[in-house]
């Protein structure tokens, strides 16, 4: 579709970007993957938006800070497009990546302790040469478990 580009509430591709502080790769990217709708084109070929493309750019940017996958962006945005509000499958979405964030909360604070013990383990003055397979010769008295 060939527009009619002297309003000036069209945006080419390179002004959209700047907007919403993406590259225009990143718009193309979208529109490939449907997150946008196709653009209208000028009598030249350039791609042009309006200001709807900017908000939904925003939707994307913010879904995708909360972690959701862009199927799931583009599951909520059919269903946005269609004048019905997506809160219903958002709160499935959400709910799903709530417990996602959890699980990795806690494998992070597994680490973190298992982090403290080896740190704690480390000899705290001169450090002998380690044994094969091992961060450091245990400390004297101490057990050989702090590989």
């Amino acid at each position: 579709m060939t527009l009619n580009v002297a309003s000036p509430a069209w945006l080419r591709i390179g002004e959209l970007a700047k907007t919403v502080g993406v590259e225009p790769d990143t718009i193309r990217f979208y529109e490939r993957e449907r997150l946008l709708p196709e653009p209208g084109r000028t009598a030249s070929g350039y791609r042009v938006y309006d200001e709807s493309a900017v908000d939904r750019m925003r939707f994307i940017q913010g879904a995708q800070r909360l972690g959701l996958r862009l199927a799931d962006i583009r599951d909520l945005l059919t269903v946005r497009d269609t004048g019905v509000c997506p809160c219903e499958p958002a709160t499935d979405l959400l709910a799903r990546r709530l417990t996602e964030v959890d699980a990795e909360i806690r494998r992070l604070n597994d680490l973190r302790e298992q982090m403290m013990v080896m740190l704690a383990a480390l000899p705290q003055s001169e450090c002998p040469p380690p044994l094969p397979g091992a961060w450091c010769q245990p400390a004297k008295g101490g057990d050989s478990d702090a590989r």
